[in-house]
């Protein structure tokens, strides 16, 4: 009994990390009363929400670009549709995975069961999330302006410092990864260019999110205080950010948006909900992508012929 504790407590910590989070979350909500997140959830405009639903969607595809270019400069033969499905799969995957970089294993595993360089595909999805977490620091200052200047912002600093701490440790163990991109600026230019199209869009969703409820939230400081909900879920206590994700932004939209409780807890609810939506097309590619790995099987010569 022990040893499985010991051998599953990082799941096991994510679990209680995950339900946490979303206990407080409830006890926040509880403050305004009852009922009060369903009159939020009825005040959304469908209008807006399909909007920002195909805002998301275009974000997939520049997300799929950022790894397809780098895929393309290491000398990978693969065509943009080949990985835009591989994209929306681990999306799509990532919703019952563990991890926040579950859905990348998946990619990995179907790139390589398709026959490309393992070595290259592993590289370029670490260089992937790299490129993907500078286009987010790039941003991150618009999310800091507003928590160092909000009162006891002394306090919160240490917190962002242990952030930025966790993301130099990452950066400086996989930066051999960049290695085959190096020689190669103008990929991994249009790489950064692509993770900032794939941002953009994000924040126009959430903007769009809450022009549905009537507030209006300057889009620089949805964009600052999204990417500082991005980095809080990096941090590994919880299920693919479950909960974490909710809370951080909940929080964030009621100190620094001027929101209720229930309507932060409304648009955080509301943006995974968009991300789960804007991932199912990994569910229809799926079949495909299985297919053409049991081709490639087949294909493959028997031992010892």
């Amino acid at each position: 009994m022990i040893d499985l504790l010991r051998k599953n407590r990082q799941t096991i910590v994510r679990i209680v990390g995950s339900l946490l989070a979303l206990v407080l979350l409830l006890i926040l909500l509880e403050e305004e009363g009852d009922g009060e997140l369903f009159s939020a959830l009825r005040r959304v405009s469908s209008g807006y929400f399909l909007v920002a639903l195909a805002a998301l969607f275009i974000s997939r595809s520049f997300a799929a670009a950022r790894w397809h270019v780098l895929l393309r400069s290491a000398g990978v033969g693969i065509n943009f549709f080949r990985s835009l499905t591989l994209m929306f799969t681990g999306n799509f995957s990532s919703n019952f995975l563990p991890t926040t970089i579950g859905g990348d294993m998946v990619r990995l595993g179907g790139a390589m069961q398709l026959g490309y360089d393992r070595a290259i595909c592993l590289a370029s999805l670490v260089v992937d999330r790299l490129v993907g977490m500078a286009g987010m620091g790039l941003i991150l200052p618009l999310g800091l302006m507003p928590v160092f200047s909000f009162e006891g912002g002394a306090s919160q600093s240490m917190a962002v410092a242990a952030l930025f701490q966790k993301g130099v440790d990452f950066a400086r163990r996989t930066f051999g990864s960049f290695s085959i991109w190096w020689r190669k600026p103008l990929a991994l230019i249009g790489s950064l260019l692509a993770t900032l199209g794939n941002q953009a869009f994000i924040y126009l969703a959430i903007h769009l999110l809450l022009l549905g409820i009537d507030h209006h939230v300057p889009y620089w400081l949805v964009a600052g205080l999204y990417t500082l909900t991005y980095f809080v879920t990096l941090i590994p206590i919880s299920i693919n950010g479950l909960g974490v994700q909710e809370l951080s932004m909940t929080f964030l939209l009621i100190q620094f948006g001027g929101l209720s409780s229930s309507e932060s807890a409304t648009i955080a609810l509301l943006t995974r909900l968009l991300f789960i939506l804007a991932s199912l097309p990994g569910a229809f590619f799926l079949p495909s992508i299985l297919a053409a790995m049991n081709e490639k099987k087949e294909n493959l010569p028997e031992k010892g012929e």
